[in-house]
């Protein structure tokens, strides 16, 4: 992590610690310092990665539109570490990562479809405090994913936001996998001010790898 967390890392032990450290490195080339935060409660640890691996393995909902869900919902909350980690395993997944790279500024990019840009206002007005999802919205997505889809698209923004506020309340920051990867810098997201559509937090997010 570029700054340390809230609670210091611990090392990760026994039979599951040795599984998530071969798992990490595997994956990502390393161990991530935010798995030491965590190590501190192994049950909560098992029990979010175990729902985590569930979520992800379905696949109603487009890969990519996933993909979106999870990143739009990362950059509306503020958690820098959620939206690297969902960039760099866009390029890891062979989905399209140019589109990808511009969800943090999703309503003034011009390269969404529609279907897209639906799916990205469900994740941020799902995100939302009270949600502010409304019937119109969903009855377009309903049209557009059918109801399965629709109902697993609402699965993964959920427990992205479980995971974004958790990592942002615990100080778990970015640790700049995409840039490992030489991948283009993320888009810079409009303000609140500036930005149309709903409220946004005034958030803005430098180069993935960045020290911020």
């Amino acid at each position: 992590m570029t700054t340390p967390a809230r609670i210091p890392p611990t090392e990760l032990t026994g039979l599951f610690g040795t599984i998530v450290k071969i798992a990490s490195r595997r994956m990502l080339g390393q161990v991530p310092d935010s798995m030491g935060v965590f190590a501190h409660h192994p049950a909560l640890m098992r029990a979010s990665m175990g729902i985590g691996r569930k979520i992800e393995a379905l696949d109603e909902l487009d890969r990519n539109l996933a993909s979106y869900a999870a990143m739009s919902t990362a950059a509306y909350i503020g958690c820098s570490w959620c939206l690297d980690f969902n960039y760099y395993k866009a390029h890891n997944d062979g989905l399209d990562e140019t589109k990808a790279r511009q969800v943090p500024n999703w309503r003034e990019a011009s390269v969404f479809t529609p279907v897209e840009r639906h799916v990205m206002e469900y994740a941020e007005a799902m995100s939302q405090t009270p949600p502010t999802v409304t019937d119109e919205l969903s009855a377009a997505l309903l049209t557009e994913l059918g109801p399965a889809a629709l109902i697993e698209l609402t699965a993964k923004v959920a427990f992205m936001n479980m995971s974004s506020r958790m990592n942002v309340a615990l100080g778990i920051h970015s640790e700049g996998y995409a840039d490992t990867c030489q991948l283009p810098p993320l888009a810079t997201r409009a303000t609140a001010a500036s930005a149309p559509g709903p409220q946004r937090p005034d958030t803005t997010f430098k180069a993935v790898g960045s020290t911020s």
